[in-house]
């Protein structure tokens, strides 16, 4: 229950980049999807974590759900923020985003499969003796992908918004920041706990269902505006 609550209230801000490239996405949109997703974590995720955690009778400290909310997000935030500025003001915008961004492609991919293999090394011994207690975990978040994808992008559809923009619209509201929720549970109830394993279980089971979104995403894009 606790790690459902963590994945469910962390929005993404990090990985919609990459489902947004894979999608063809429009980039300068998904900037302001992330941005807009921080300052809801910044101001929204310590107090939804504390009220729907205490709604289940779970008492949290609120200084370890800031102190995650400062590490995982305020420091990387500021961090990016501060070295985009000073590289353009001392290079320029297009140097920036032409020779600058480019050092770091393939980073992003090899980040992802390093986080994944760490957590199943942790994790992976539970996940293999309890494949009921996995399935029961993952099945709901699975659904829950697909159906806030389905939303999302339905809508956009329906709002006849070109392409571009409607795939990381629907993304962005089916993936969650699992770095996050991940690290929340693990301060808070340890590397063994069943809350560490929800999110894990649903770092495992978003990569794979992420990436056939994207394919779905790919497959559809006749249906929008070019």
């Amino acid at each position: 229950m606790a790690g459902a609550v963590l994945l469910g209230a962390a929005p993404c801000t990090a990985m919609v980049f990459v489902w947004s490239y894979l999608s063809d996405g429009d980039p300068g949109y998904t900037v302001v999807q992330v941005a807009v997703n921080d300052l809801v974590i910044l101001v929204a995720f310590t107090p939804i974590v504390a009220f729907l955690l205490g709604v289940s009778d779970v008492r949290v400290p609120w200084d370890t759900l800031l102190l995650s909310v400062v590490l995982f997000v305020v420091i990387p935030l500021g961090a990016g923020a501060l070295t985009r500025s000073r590289l353009i003001l001392r290079h320029g915008k297009e140097w920036f985003e032409t020779e600058f961004l480019k050092k770091f492609e393939g980073i992003t991919e090899g980040g992802l499969l390093l986080t994944l293999v760490i957590l199943f090394a942790f994790q992976g011994e539970t996940i293999l003796k309890n494949p009921l207690a996995i399935a029961l975990i993952a099945v709901p978040l699975v659904i829950q992908t697909y159906f806030i994808f389905a939303i999302g992008y339905g809508w956009a559809r329906a709002w006849k918004i070109p392409y571009a923009i409607a795939a990381p619209a629907g993304m962005i509201g089916a993936s969650n920041f699992f770095e996050l929720s991940v690290a929340v549970a693990i301060s808070l109830f340890g590397l063994s706990s069943g809350a560490a394993l929800a999110t894990v279980v649903g770092v495992l089971t978003e990569v794979p269902v992420m990436l056939s979104l994207v394919h779905i995403a790919k497959k559809t894009r006749h249906w929008f505006p070019a």
